[in-house]
């Protein structure tokens, strides 16, 4: 099994929590023709961590720490699941089952299925979980 096919490249932008953060990072990205596929924000302490998912993490990256933000990627891994009531229970009492703390998610909902992104802390134990357990990763190539 190669595992490495599972993990993807999320962008995290860490920023001063005000007006028009947001908007300046989604301009930013949109000069670059950059497509954001899914995101989240948290909010700690006056300060916001914007999470994405976007097609050239690399150039975002780049296009973002040159306007002055603080970037890093993190590992995460994409499950598709039942876009049903239950869908999301299955894929966490794999996990939960297995030891493998998920640190946050986030999720979106497609015309075929829901897709969750996962930061767990054991990254190859969940893949390895997921995958046995008959559940669908997504590859890094569907978002890069």
């Amino acid at each position: 099994m190669d595992a490495k096919k599972y993990v993807i490249k999320q962008i995290s932008i860490f920023s001063e929590n005000r007006p028009g953060r947001l908007a300046s990072v989604a301009q930013a990205l949109g000069e670059e023709n950059i497509n954001i596929l899914a995101f989240s924000i948290a909010e700690a302490n006056g300060f916001g961590v914007i999470r994405a998912l976007v097609d050239k993490p690399e150039k975002a990256y780049e296009k973002l720490s040159s306007l002055g933000f603080n970037v890093a990627f993190t590992d995460v891994i994409a499950v598709q699941m039942k876009d049903q009531p239950g869908g999301l229970f299955e894929i966490a009492k794999v996990l939960g089952d297995s030891g493998i703390n998920i640190e946050y998610s986030y999720a979106y909902s497609g015309k075929k299925a829901a897709v969750l992104i996962l930061r767990v802390d054991l990254v190859d134990d969940a893949i390895e979980k997921i995958l046995s357990s008959g559940a669908t990763l997504l590859e890094y190539s569907v978002f890069h």
